[in-house]
């Protein structure tokens, strides 16, 4: 197979990413991928895993995770989702070395080309037997790129896998795994269609990867000890949410440590510190911004020192290094100067909260008096935005409105894309642009924006991946 022929056979199979609406769980079946995993001889439980889900910030948490573990001297799997610009970017080994290096991408140990053809050839058989005799249906591209990146991470004899769930987690294909660790940052109101309506049943969904260990724990890992125990870390949540992770831990004999509770963390000027569960980590650093980072960075200190407990040891100058050297594209990220570009895929209520505080801290209007301005001051904020159409239109624009001069509305090549004519509703009053597609509202921006503006790129991340992408 050529890689064409590779990426053409991947996007074959279904993909719920790009479908607006579908039933959630009459689609997503774990026995689907249990089954064909069984086939394959369960590659999935030789891994030592570390498996988070939430509502925002889990990318950054597994990133943060990744980035610490390499510095520590481990080598590390990191499969996350969705993707900017290729999807080989969800499956990813950090490598350690000797010394901090400038990464020579940006997503710096993703699988390459030739590997990933490779794997698709061996598993093309055997998928292709298992789809004819399934009695649970076929296989969805996130049930096959998952498969393909435990076998990978399997062949390639990581130290950890750091998997992030996909959609919800209890039916999500990364829960075939016995984790060490599993974590949840913080759950808010996304995809209600299918989590559901209230916060404690998008949060019992999330909790579903916290799961009693099993007989099937990789050789040398038998659970008959208080020490090997799953350990859960959360990130703050509201009260629902914290009481769903609460009973779900306790009904599975893991222990939990909470963001607030056990694990502290307290911010001053550019740098925080975190009272752990073990020791007190001061004068930290972290490159990604927005206070939202912080929490995120804290529950991956919470993780790292949970390893502790099955003897896995990371010492505080890895933890420091590894904080201050994580990369993790499209959050927050400054992508040019003069004019400012700054990326953020802010898909939820919560997100954009955090990401308009975050503008707000880090970027000064120089009409305003308030905010610190560390990146430069800007004369007039240019809003470039996109939505699938399965969030909260209007909860994501009010948000974000307040921020915003003049908006250019636009669309990801997704079937799930909001036109942006939908989306102009929520702008009235304000200056509003309309175009067809990210190329064209990237153009735009070219055309309106003066040197001291800032654009800030925001919504879908499939909006984000483009524009970064151009």
């Amino acid at each position: 197979m050529t890689y064409p022929e590779t990426t053409r056979y991947l996007e074959s199979f279904i993909n719920y990413e790009k479908i607006p609406a579908y039933p959630y769980k009459e689609s997503l079946k774990l026995e689907r991928i249990k089954n064909f995993l069984a086939a394959l001889d369960n590659p999935q439980n030789t891994l030592k895993c570390i498996h988070i889900a939430g509502t925002k910030g889990k990318g950054s948490t597994c990133a943060f995770v990744a980035y610490i573990l390499m510095a520590a001297g481990y080598k590390v799997g990191l499969y996350t989702s969705p993707h900017l610009s290729d999807f080989r970017e969800r499956i990813r080994i950090l490598v350690p070395s000797t010394e901090y290096r400038v990464p020579s991408t940006d997503f710096e140990g993703m699988i390459s080309k030739n590997e990933l053809t490779g794997l698709v050839e061996k598993l093309k058989p055997t998928i292709k037997k298992y789809n004819k005799n399934s009695k649970y249906g076929p296989l969805s591209f996130f049930e096959v790129y998952t498969t393909l990146a435990f076998i990978y991470f399997k062949e390639k004899k990581v130290d950890f896998a750091v998997l992030e769930t996909g959609l919800g987690g209890r039916l999500d294909a990364t829960n075939v795994v016995q984790p060490l660790v599993a974590a949840i940052t913080p759950i808010s109101y996304e995809h209600t269609q299918k989590l559901g309506n209230k916060l404690r049943e998008i949060a019992t969904e999330k909790a579903g990867i916290i799961k009693r260990h099993q007989d099937t724990l990789p050789a040398g890992r038998q659970a008959k000890t208080p020490s090997h125990r799953l350990i859960v870390i959360s990130a703050p949540q509201e009260e629902e949410a914290t009481q769903v992770i609460r009973n779900r831990s306790k009904v599975a004999g893991a222990r939990l440590y909470e963001v607030g509770r056990d694990i502290k963390y307290q911010k001053a000027e550019d740098k925080f510190s975190v009272k752990g569960i073990f020791d007190e980590y001061p004068d930290l650093k972290i490159r990604l911004l927005g206070s939202h980072q912080l929490i995120n960075a804290t529950v991956a200190v919470g993780i790292v020192e949970a390893l502790k407990f099955h003897y896995f040891f990371v010492d505080a100058a890895s933890l420091r290094n590894g904080l201050l050297h994580t990369i993790w594209p499209g959050r927050c990220e400054v992508i040019q100067q003069d004019p400012l570009v700054v990326l953020d895929g802010a898909q939820n209520i919560a997100s954009s909260l955090a990401l308009k505080k975050a503008i707000r801290e880090n970027f000064l209007c120089s009409g305003s008096a308030s905010g610190r301005g560390l990146k430069g001051k800007y004369k007039k904020l240019i809003l470039v935005i996109g939505i699938s159409n399965d969030k909260d239109l209007k909860g994501i624009c009010a948000q974000l409105r307040g921020l915003a001069d003049e908006i250019i509305l636009t669309k990801a090549n997704n079937p799930r894309a909001t036109p942006p004519g939908i989306l102009a509703k929520y702008f009235k009053g304000k200056k509003v642009y309309l175009t067809n597609n990210v190329k064209e509202a990237r153009e735009k921006t070219k055309a309106i924006a003066k040197k001291k503006d800032l654009i800030l790129v925001t919504g879908s991340l499939f909006v984000v991946g483009e524009f970064r992408n151009a």
